[in-house]
């Protein structure tokens, strides 16, 4: 196992101040550049490499004959982990043919299926960076991201081909597009060379050098989804990932084992799926991929098929299975053991809903800047013996931290850290080694970054048991199924249509998406203008998703005492007035 070893300074020596991850500037991978002082004792146990390597090798020894599914239009394709690896040396040795090296990154555009799965093994285990793109952003954000992270392969499913086709002219770094799962076949000009996936593999060699690999080399990155201007990247190292992965299979934690049929239903583009596929081929449990059949119904009738007893998804997918279930009654769910929620808050009557039928939900929380397990909503043992009702109280809440993540709310205004009351709620700021302690290309470090803290830009409380609860944002963000939209963006564009003068969009609470957002325009003077034509003009400026769900004409705004929409004001004005999902 030659890639375990590597050549680290005696324990007794200085460590030398970190360095920046090798896929370029603003990706540091590690926590603190201080140099500490040389043991007085020094300690004598192996320097053992975290790397994705080890989970690779460990799912191919131990686990060959567990099961991997992808559900296809008609039907599942099945394979097993002791199946898969040989394909997974295949592509490493295929990206090393087209001379993909340490450090470059190599891109993935694809639903959860099992050929995905292979990518977030080959990729980083060969030395390169996985890059996952979101599927769900406008054009001119997936093609700024693809750009700024200079892919230099696109590994794409053949029916999102079209969404690289849109955005051909940010390309430019992208030497080669690999169609998975369908025809590798564009009638666009000007696009990169376009291989068949499985074409890839077979003429690539059967065997692989694996490289010696340093844990805080760089694993993968993700990107923001652009809240507040472009989306930003967040590169996550070989240790990060790998104690994130131990994370997840903790008891305390989600507690993926071995036993366990996981449907992450979280899309793998996102967030490294909630670090759900390492984990899982970590323990060995057997996986079902749901790919981009997502209808309420589909999912529960697989859950049934398969015995799943974990699955992990946005508060939007368990509404929809609830409703499902309540009307079926030829579903035997009793395999499934917890259902992970995270995205948003799941409503305290989807709880109650889904406890009805034992199907206990399990709140977690975090972001892509935090791997991303902050906090999950286990009771404590001093909590199990309340009543149901408060119970629920803890339940509903985002829960503790977990271990090795330290959390604290400061004073939005004055950065002072705030009581554990359950009362006072400030900005939530969190650390630890699967954070990030930067942005790619980062510009404005001290803008997220304080004294070794992330500033998250939630705004929660802590109750004294250590539970937290998020309230709002810092700034006036849209969170709408598990996806942001950015109320300023909106705004913006909404402006940018000639018949407007002034535009604001605020959140209200909707029954099934959680939030929607409503925006309030005013024309310009001796001008008129309806909601259909705000609609037809954001259409193809926005994603589908980020539409308003109203549209309310000339209404006034109100300002603060310096001009600012005062959209505290606003949101409780129309609050009165609007009711979503009616």
């Amino acid at each position: 196992m030659a890639f375990f070893r590597r050549n680290r300074q005696a324990a007794t020596q200085t460590p030398p101040a970190p360095t920046s991850s090798a896929i370029g500037n603003g990706a540091t991978l590690v926590a603190s550049s201080a140099p500490t002082a040389p043991p007085i004792f020094a300690a004598t146990m192996m320097d053992y490499p975290l790397t994705i390597q080890h989970i690779m090798e460990r799912a191919k020894r131990y686990f060959p004959n567990r099961e991997l599914v992808t559900l296809l239009a008609e039907g599942t394709e099945r394979t097993t982990y002791g199946a898969m690896f040989p394909r997974v040396e295949r592509l490493a040795a295929g990206l090393a043919k087209l001379g993909i090296k340490k450090g470059d990154r190599v891109a993935t555009l694809a639903w959860n299926n099992t050929r995905h799965f292979e990518l977030y093994f080959a990729i980083p285990c060969m030395g390169a960076v996985l890059h996952t793109l979101n599927l769900r952003l406008p054009a001119e954000q997936l093609g700024f991201i693809i750009s700024d992270a200079a892919d230099s392969i696109i590994f794409v499913d053949a029916d999102l081909l079209p969404l690289l086709e849109k955005v051909q002219a940010s390309l430019g770094s992208v030497r080669q597009i690999v169609v998975m799962n369908g025809s590798a076949m564009t009638s666009a000009p000007n696009m990169p060379q376009v291989l068949d996936y499985e074409q890839f593999i077979a003429d690539a060699p059967a065997t692989f050098a694996w490289p010696t690999l340093d844990e805080r080399d760089a694993v993968a990155m993700c990107y923001t989804s652009g809240t507040t201007g472009n989306p930003k990247g967040v590169v996550y190292s070989h240790r990060s990932a790998f104690l994130h992965a131990i994370s997840v299979t903790q008891a305390d934690t989600i507690a993926l084992s071995g036993n366990d049929v996981a449907l992450p239903i979280v899309p793998m583009f996102h967030v490294n799926a909630w670090g759900l596929p390492h984990a899982a081929a970590m323990v060995g449990s057997k996986i079902v991929f749901p790919n981009k059949y997502m209808d309420p119904n589909r999912i529960a009738q697989v859950m049934h098929d398969e015995k799943v007893t974990f699955a992990g998804g946005v508060p939007t997918i368990w509404i929809g299975l609830l409703q499902v279930i309540a009307k079926r009654n030829d579903l035997d769910l009793s395999s499934v053991t917890r259902l992970v929620c995270g995205g948003s808050a799941a409503p305290r009557s989807l709880i109650e809903g889904l406890d009805h039928f034992n199907l206990p939900i399990i709140h977690a929380w975090g972001m892509t800047e935090t791997s991303p397990i902050g906090t999950v909503a286990r009771l404590k043992s001093n909590l199990q013996g309340l009543p149901y009702q408060e119970q629920l109280n803890y339940r509903a809440k985002q829960g503790m931290p977990v271990a090795l993540v330290d959390l604290r709310i400061t004073d939005i205004d004055t950065g002072k850290e705030l009581p554990w009351d359950g009362v006072a709620f400030g900005e939530v700021q969190v650390r630890g080694p699967w954070i990030t302690g930067s942005y790619y290309h980062d510009t404005n470090p001290a803008d997220k970054f304080v004294d070794g803290w992330f500033r998250t830009g939630d705004v929660a409380t802590i109750d004294p048991e250590g539970y937290i609860e998020i309230v709002d944002r810092t700034k006036d963000v849209i969170k709408s199924g598990g996806e942001w939209i950015s109320s300023v963006q909106l705004e913006s564009i909404i402006m940018g249509h000639p018949k407007v003068l002034e535009a604001a969009v605020v959140a209200l609470p909707h029954p099934k998406w959680q939030e929607r957002p409503v925006a309030v325009v005013v024309p310009k003077a001796d001008t008129t203008v309806t909601p259909e034509e705000i609609q037809e003009y954001l259409q193809t400026r926005v994603a589908k998703w980020w539409l308003p769900d109203k549209i309310i004409i000339g209404m006034p705004i109100p300002k603060t005492s310096v001009g600012k929409f005062d959209k505290k004001v606003l949101r409780a004005q129309l609050a009165q007035e609007v009711k979503l999902g009616e």
